[in-house]
C-alpha cells in the first residue's frame, strides 16, 4: 500500500541524512510508480536535516552562543539560526518571569520552539525521538501499541499490508492488483541483511547468528534475552507519556553501536568504542566503517568448468553454460543463427549463389550469362569487348565499335588536316592542338584552338613583334601618357604601376593620389597645419619657429623690445613677459606696466610716533618732529 511504501522510503531518506549529513547524490528507487517512494525519501531526508540543525540551534541558545547564519548553506534548508533565535526569545521570557505566550506572527514552527525553551523543556530538545512533541501536533486518538513481529505468522516479515479489514470503505469482492516487488524497487536499502518479496508485501531476514529486531528491519547478534529486550525507539513509541528519570539517578553508559551507528553493517562495542565488521560475502573497506562486496567469481574454484559464475551482493551463483549447435552463436544467453552468406564463411563457388538457412546454408547455381558476356571473379556477368581482342572482327576498311553484348563495324573515313576520326569512325572531329604539343606558340604566348587550326596570342600587356617573331612588353606609360596615373606611372613587365609624390598616397583605385595628413603624426612641437601635399608648423604667441621648421622657441620680449615695456623691471616668462616693481614702497598699477607709489601715511603702514608727523615720499615716508620756539605755539601740522 502507499502508506507502508511511504513509511519504508521515508525511513531510507532519514537513514541517508543521518549517515551523510546531506541529501545529495541519493540513489532513486527503481520501478517507482508515480515517484511516490522518491518523493517520500527526499522530503524525509530534508526534514531530518532540518530537525537535526534545529536541535543544534536550540542547544546553542541554551549555551549562550551567538545565533549566526551558516554561510555554507545555499539550499535554504538550514534551520539552525531560526531555532536558535526563537529559543533565545523563549529563554529571555523565562528569565524575566513572563507568561510563556508566543506571538501569532512568529509562525507555527517558531512558536513551538519558543514555548519549548520558555517552559524549560530541555529534555525534549536533547532527545531526537521526543522532538516530535515540538514539531507535530498530538494525535486525536492514541494508536494501539505495535504488534511484536514474533507473534505474527511470519516472525521475520517486516510489514503485513495485505491484511483484510472490515470497514465502511471496504471494497466487496476481490480486486486483482499487480504485486509490487519492494525488494527490487529499493535494492539493498530496505532491509539490514536480506530482503524477501512476498505477495503484497516483503519481509526481512538475517544472516545466521543474527536475530531480526522489533523494527523488523535491523539485525543484531543473537543473545539469550534478545526477545525480552526492548529498544529505546520502541519504548518511546509504547510509553510516550512515561516520566523522565529523576536527575539524581545515575545515567547508564551509552552503547556506541545503538542509535546512529557509525558502521554500515555490523557494530560491536569494544571498551566503549564501536568496532565495525561485515557480513559474510563482504569485506571491510579502508575507512573502517563501510563494507564492499567480495567478488567470489574472481576465484577459479567458485563454479565448475561447465558453469558460469554470476556475482551477487554478499554471495554468488553458478549458471550452467549454454551450448549452441553448429551454425548458431550465443548472444545474451540465446542461440542465434549465423548468416554464413553475409560473413563470407560459406564455400560456394563462383558459379553458385549462397542462400542462408537456419543453422546452415545452401549453394544454388547461378544462371548462365547471355551471349556477349563473361562472368568475372565475383560471379557477375560483364560485357565482352570484342574490339579489344587480338583477332579483330572487322576488316581493315572498317572500324570496330563495341556495344553492350555485341559490336558494330563502320566504314573508315578520311579527315582533313586539323581533324581526326571519332572513336566510332562515323565522323571527323576537331583536333585541339592547344591541349598537346602540336602547336608552335612561343614562350609567353597563349594558344587558342580554332576549328581545324589554332592561333597564338600574346598575353595581356604584350604585343607581337613580327620582325623578331616574339611577344614584347608594351610600355603603357609611354603609349597613354597622363591617362593611366594621376601623378607618376612606372612600367612593369606586362603591366604598369602608379605611384605618388611625397605628401600623397595611392588611393584604393590604384590610380589617383590623395593627400596625406602629416599632422596626425604630430611632427610639430606646437601647432601643425596640413596643406595639400605637405604641412606647415607654426607657433603660438610669444614663440617663434626655429630653423628646423618643427620646433618652437620662446621670444625674450625684455631683451628684444624697442623702448621700455615696463617702467621699472621686465621679467621674461614662457610665451610672454611680466613687469615687476621694487620690493618696498610701490605697487603695480592696473595697466600692468607702471609702478605706483604707496602712501604709507594714508594707509597707516608707517611707524611714526604720536609726537611725529608722517610725510609721504616716492617709495617711502619720513617721520618729522616740529618744535616751536619760545613764545610760539603749534597751529597745524603743515
Amino acid at each position: 500500500s502507499v502508506k507502508e511504501l511511504v513509511k519504508t522510503c521515508c525511513a531510507t531518506g532519514e537513514k541517508w541524512a543521518s549517515a551523510n549529513g546531506h541529501c545529495n547524490n541519493m540513489e532513486p528507487p527503481t520501478q517507482d510508480r508515480h515517484s511516490i517512494c522518491w518523493t517520500a525519501q527526499q522530503q524525509c531526508c530534508l526534514g531530518s536535516l532540518r530537525e537535526t540543525r534545529c536541535l543544534a540551534g536550540m542547544n546553542a541558545a541554551r549555551a549562550g552562543d551567538m545565533c549566526q547564519e551558516d554561510a555554507s548553506d545555499k539550499c535554504g534548508i538550514d534551520s539552525y539560526k531560526e531555532c536558535c533565535d526563537c529559543c533565545s526569545l523563549g529563554l529571555q521570557f523565562r528569565s524575566e518571569g513572563h507568561h510563556c505566550e508566543a506571538h501569532q506572527y512568529l509562525g507555527f514552527h517558531c512558536r513551538h520552539v519558543f514555548l519549548t525553551c520558555c517552559k524549560g523543556e530541555e529534555s525534549r530538545a536533547g532527545n531526537q525521538d521526543s522532538w516530535h512533541s515540538v514539531r507535530e501536533r498530538p494525535a486525536l486518538n492514541p494508536t494501539p501499541p505495535p504488534k511484536k513481529a514474533s507473534d505474527s505468522l511470519y516472525p521475520k516479515e517486516a510489514f503485513s499490508i495485505g491484511e483484510e479489514r472490515d470497514g465502511e470503505n471496504a471494497v466487496e469482492g476481490l480486486v486483482e492488483v499487480e504485486d509490487m516487488d519492494e525488494c527490487l524497487i529499493y535494492e539493498g536499502n530496505i532491509c539490514h541483511h536480506r530482503c524477501v518479496n512476498t505477495p503484497g508485501s516483503f519481509r526481512c531476514e538475517c544472516f545466521p547468528g543474527y536475530v531480526l529486531q522489533e523494527d523488523t528491519v535491523t539485525c543484531a547478534q543473537e543473545t539469550v534475552d534478545e526477545e525480552n529486550r526492548l529498544k529505546e525507539d520502541d519504548r518511546a513509541a509504547v510509553e510516550p507519556t512515561s516520566p523522565l528519570p529523576p536527575p539524581t539517578q545515575p545515567r547508564v553508559p551509552l552503547n556506541p553501536c545503538e542509535g546512529n551507528s557509525p558502521c554500515k553493517q555490523h557494530c560491536t562495542s569494544v571498551g566503549g568504542r564501536p568496532q565495525c565488521s561485515c557480513f559474510p560475502g563482504f569485506s571491510l573497506m579502508a575507512d573502517g566503517r563501510s563494507c564492499e562486496d567480495i567478488n567470489e567469481c574472481l576465484s577459479t574454484h567458485a563454479c565448475q568448468l561447465n558453469e558460469r559464475c554470476v556475482n551477487t551482493a554478499g554471495s554468488y551463483s553458478c549458471q550452467r553454460l549454454i551450448t549452441c549447435p553448429p551454425g548458431y552463436l550465443i548472444n545474451n544467453d540465446i542461440c542465434e543463427d549465423i548468416n554464413e552468406c553475409v560473413q563470407q564463411s560459406h564455400n560456394c563457388g563462383l558459379s553458385f549463389e549462397c542462400v542462408n538457412t537456419l543453422g546452415s546454408f545452401r549453394c544454388n547455381p547461378k544462371p548462365q550469362c547471355p551471349v556477349g558476356f563473361n562472368r568475372d571473379a565475383q560471379g557477375n556477368c560483364i560485357d565482352i569487348d570484342e574490339c579489344g581482342a587480338l583477332a579483330q572482327p572487322c576488316s581493315l576498311e572498317f572500324n570496330c565499335i563495341n556495344t553492350v553484348g555485341s559490336y558494330m563495324c563502320h566504314r573508315k573515313i578520311i579527315c582533313s588536316r586539323g581533324y581526326h576520326a571519332s572513336p566510332d569512325g562515323s565522323r571527323c572531329i576537331d583536333v585541339d592542338e592547344c591541349q598537346g604539343t602540336l602547336h608552335r606558340c612561343g614562350e609567353g604566348q597563349l594558344c587558342h584552338n580554332l576549328p581545324g587550326s589554332y592561333r597564338c596570342d600574346c598575353q595581356t600587356g604584350y604585343q607581337y613583334d613580327s620582325f623578331r617573331r616574339m611577344c614584347v612588353d608594351v610600355n603603357e606609360c609611354w603609349r597613354y601618357p597622363g591617362r593611366l596615373c594621376a601623378q607618376t606611372c612606372e612600367n612593369t613587365p606586362g603591366s604598369y604601376e602608379c605611384s605618388c609624390t611625397p605628401g600623397f598616397r595611392l588611393s584604393v583605385d590604384g590610380k589617383n593620389c590623395e593627400d596625406v595628413n602629416e599632422c596626425l603624426a604630430s611632427p610639430c612641437s606646437q601647432e601643425c597645419a596640413n596643406i595639400y601635399g605637405s604641412y606647415q608648423c607654426y607657433c603660438r604667441q610669444g614663440y617663434h619657429l626655429r630653423e628646423d621648421g618643427h620646433t618652437c622657441e620662446d621670444i625674450d620680449e625684455c631683451s628684444q623690445s624697442i623702448g621700455h615695456l615696463c617702467t621699472y623691471k621686465c621679467v621674461n616668462v614662457p610665451g610672454s613677459y611680466q613687469c615687476a616693481c621694487p620690493e618696498y614702497g610701490y605697487t603695480m598699477s592696473p595697466n600692468g606696466r607702471s609702478c605706483r607709489d604707496i602712501d604709507e601715511c594714508a594707509t597707516g603702514a608707517h611707524n611714526c610716533s604720536l609726537a611725529e608727523t608722517c610725510y609721504n615720499i616716492q617709495g617711502g615716508y619720513r617721520c618729522l618732529s616740529l618744535n616751536c620756539p619760545p613764545n610760539y605755539r603749534k597751529v597745524s601740522d603743515t
